[in-house]
């Protein structure tokens, strides 16, 4: 058998935590399989503390990860910290210009930093593994940079937040609003004291980011994605949604138009029967359309430590059998330029929900000004007063209470969408700010 391949590990949180169990309980199968023994010989972390089980309790202790990335003792750096600058950033860079392979499941690092640093392990002739990085335990980046080489990919897209799809599941379930659902997140731990990089589509941005540069050999390009979260879906929303044969889910989505490529991240309503309007909870779901392999579709556990392990681990094993593959499909010399298609390119059919006046001819003269800009629709029908009657209040007249009109539209432009609606606020027909929700066919 070959010499052990020896590893540090700096973070020993949750994932961390994970990988040193998944070792713990596998590791002399990872070894047999690899053809050499796989050791861990450092971890650093916060605290010594955190230095538990059998694995991490032989290894040596680091009090400075940047020490334990430059040890001469181990040939692979497993970054676990997190963060897009700061340590973590030093760490890799300093294990890469040690000529040391990385492997790593920092999303925002990538998403920032990706291309600098594949440069710097193709000039050490290493590798730069972040299978973790996307959607936890989903091998989606073997599966873009591998399994999919042979293809050319028109179209990524998924639900790449756990926090996100709990509470749209819950809100849709139990009939909840969205404040309500997030607090219960939090008391459970799926999201965090400031949720704003989850709820907010930041998250999902991160790994968009990645997944596009892989699907199309680009350059990391986060700036380019446009994003939206999910603060403004309200349980009218998903009940509007339901009736009309829909789920609503937050989605991230790249696309090669002819304008160049879409990246979005924005709440989306999918058809009842489609397999991603089934992925419910934290589950996450990243599917690929391809031009010979044809739709493929991923589900599993996008996040937790023994999910996250399994994926840091493969990474390790790639490199145990000698697999160094450029991180982003080709290397960065040939990467294209990201050629961001305007949003206003998109196409597509729409949801809009309008708080009018209950006044005779209102309907009408919103689907007037729908047909000035050439938009045709599918349904439009009043859902339900805002404002449910409150036992012992005294009801408003019907006149003055605001009714919430629900808009389905075909296949339009979303230049055409915003300047309609623009006019219809000018107008001062809504009592709200439109809620505008895009329906993607999957």
């Amino acid at each position: 058998m070959k010499e052990a391949l020896k590893i540090g590990i700096a973070g020993l949180g949750t994932v961390g935590g994970g990988l040193l169990e998944l070792l713990a309980t596998h590791g002399g199968w990872l070894g047999d399989i690899a053809g050499r023994p796989i050791e861990v010989t450092g971890v650093a972390a916060k605290s010594q503390a955190e230095q538990k089980g059998p694995v991490a309790e032989k290894a040596k202790w680091f009090s400075d990860a940047i020490a334990l990335a430059k040890d001469p003792s181990n040939s692979v750096f497993v970054e676990l910290i997190g963060g897009d600058s700061g340590i973590a950033k030093a760490c890799v860079e300093a294990a890469l210009d040690a000529g040391k392979h990385v492997v790593t499941a920092n999303k925002a690092l990538l998403a920032k930093h990706g291309v600098d640093l594949a440069r710097r392990a193709e000039k050490a002739g290493v590798s730069l593994n972040f299978e973790a990085a996307v959607a936890g335990g989903i091998p989606i980046i073997k599966t873009l940079r591998e399994a999919l080489g042979a293809n050319e990919v028109t179209r990524v897209y998924g639900i790449l937040n756990g926090t996100c799809n709990y509470i749209l599941t819950k809100m849709q379930s139990e009939k909840l609003q969205f404040a309500d659902v997030l607090k219960e997140a939090q008391a459970k731990g799926y999201a965090e004291a400031d949720p704003t990089f989850d709820i907010g589509g930041f998250d999902t941005a991160h790994k968009l980011a990645l997944l596009t540069s892989l699907a199309f050999s680009t350059r990391v390009a986060l700036d380019e994605i446009h994003v939206e979260g999910i603060e403004t879906i309200t349980a009218e929303d998903i009940e509007a949604a339901d009736s009309l044969g829909y789920r609503i889910k937050l989605l991230g989505v790249a696309v090669q138009t002819e304008k160049g490529i879409l990246a979005r991240v924005s709440p989306c309503l999918v058809y009842k029967d489609s397999a991603i309007a089934e992925v419910s909870g934290v589950t996450n779901a990243v599917a690929i359309d391809a031009d010979f392999s044809g739709t493929i579709l991923l589900v599993g556990a996008g996040a937790g430590g023994r999910a996250t392990a399994s994926a840091v681990a493969s990474d390790i094993l790639d490199i145990a059998r000698g697999t160094t593959l450029p991180p982003f499909v080709l290397p960065t010399s040939e990467l294209r330029t990201h050629d961001a298609a305007p949003l206003d390119a998109h196409y597509g059919s729409y949801y809009v929900r309008l708080s009018l006046e209950d006044k005779p001819g209102m309907m009408a003269a919103i689907a007037t000004r729908m047909g000035d800009r050439g938009i045709s629709l599918e349904s439009i029908v009043q859902h339900r007063p805002l404002a449910p009657h409150v036992p012992g209040a005294t009801p408003a007249p019907a006149s003055k209470a605001p009714v919430s009109v629900i808009i389905i539209t075909h296949e339009t432009t979303e230049e055409a969408m915003r300047k309609a609606l623009e006019t219809i606020v000018a107008d001062g027909k809504v009592t709200q700010r439109p809620q505008l929700i895009r329906i993607e066919e999957l």
